[in-house]
């Protein structure tokens, strides 16, 4: 496929390139050492939602799949008994116990 670029520097994917890829989609263009251009989709993240992509949620997130694979979770019949849970683990805190 050949692709022209215009005095001004525009380039216009063709259709087919430009398929599964948002209408205002963002590239990085990166000019490797052999010469070639690269346009890299970049993934845009929702703001209401970038607290979850964060380093230190997704390090969480690793800890608790580690956590559920090794069965190390306890599950709830009610919300009462799991907010019990909850203010016996707090109970426990504040006495300085474990």
């Amino acid at each position: 496929m050949l692709i022209k670029m215009t005095r001004r520097g525009t380039v216009t994917l063709p259709k087919d390139v430009r398929k599964g890829l948002d209408e205002e989609a963002l590239f990085d263009v990166v000019r490797r050492g052999d010469g070639v251009i690269e346009l890299r989709p970049r993934i845009t993240i929702d703001a209401s939602q970038a607290w979850f992509w964060t380093e230190r949620w997704q390090k969480m997130e690793r800890e608790a799949d580690e956590a559920i694979a090794r069965g190390d979770y306890k599950t709830f019949d009610t919300g009462e008994e799991f907010l019990a849970e909850l203010e016996e683990i707090h109970r426990r805190k504040v006495e300085g116990g474990s």
